[in-house]
């Protein structure tokens, strides 16, 4: 048998061993001298079940009647004391001619440090897969939900337990006597440049006509064209909180308003249809 058989021959133990062989491989496995390499299948067998439990967590105590079977049939592979006397490896056959014959003639201790490798082999390749599906379980384990975004109302209380410079005024109605008035307040940070706006009774106005649209006055911006501040509908009755989406960088607001446009809002308000009033006491 040459090298490349030597290596096949292994190659085809080792796979029996971990995962068992195809009819085609068996035959090619008794080609090459299957029944000779019964040993070595069996310690490669045994190195591999080994492995195997040996990141079990626990393991079960093994039946007593299994183990009295095994027990009996031990003295099948277990030598008797003048065999285990015996030198380990066996020496190997010679004929009369001087060359050596059979399993042993090319085995020997060139065989065993092959089965040394596939055993090592076997079992960097058994340690690998174990890893790997352990460490797919940990990342399916860790995963969590996403949680869900923040509703304006979260994030205006977010704001105010963690924002210092806020500016704090509530809204009125341009007209003291109008039976509908509108109520709530304005929140704004020039350090974050942000804020929201919460209303009550302010009417349900949605597109494709009209919104509503927030103009901040600013001491540093010319009154006749204040920041604007964003465009939003209403589309119930009851309490909403939008969001500021002030299009300049507002410095030193001091006035607030929301004005009645046509839908999707205008670069310079007429202010013909002021909804509500914000000014910020100095």
């Amino acid at each position: 048998m040459n090298e490349e058989q030597r290596e096949l021959f292994f190659d085809l133990l080792t796979r029996k061993a971990i995962h068992g062989l195809s009819e085609a491989e068996e035959r090619e496995l008794e080609k090459l001298g299957g029944k000779d390499g019964e040993m070595e299948f069996r310690s490669l067998e045994i190195t591999a079940a080994a492995i195997g439990i040996s990141g079990l967590d626990s393991i079960e105590v093994l039946p007593l009647h299994l183990r009295e079977r095994i027990l009996d049939a031990s003295n099948e592979f277990v030598p008797d004391a003048h065999e285990a006397a015996s030198p380990w490896p066996p020496p190997p056959k010679v004929e009369s001619g001087g060359e050596r014959t059979g399993f042993g003639s090319w085995f020997g201790w060139l065989g065993w440090a092959a089965a040394v490798a596939a055993c090592i082999a076997l079992a960097v390749n058994l340690w690998y897969t174990r890893s790997d599906f352990s460490s797919r379980d940990v990342t399916t384990a860790v995963q969590q939900p996403l949680p869900l975004p923040l509703t304006p109302a979260e994030l205006r209380d977010e704001m105010l337990r963690s924002t210092a410079d806020l500016i704090r005024t509530n809204w009125t109605s341009p007209d003291p006597k109008a039976a509908n008035q509108v109520s709530g307040d304005i929140i704004w940070s020039d350090e974050k440049q942000a804020g929201y706006m919460r209303f009550r009774g302010l009417p349900v106005r949605t597109g494709p006509d009209y919104c509503y649209q927030l103009w901040i006055f600013d001491k540093t911006q010319d009154k006749a064209t204040p920041i604007d501040g964003g465009i939003f509908d209403v589309t119930a009755d009851g309490e909403i909180i939008v969001p500021i989406n002030a299009k300049l960088r507002a410095v030193q607001p001091e006035m607030f308003a929301i004005t009645v446009e046509r839908h999707g809002g205008v670069v310079v308000s007429k202010r013909e249809n002021i909804a509500a009033i914000a000014k910020v006491e100095t």
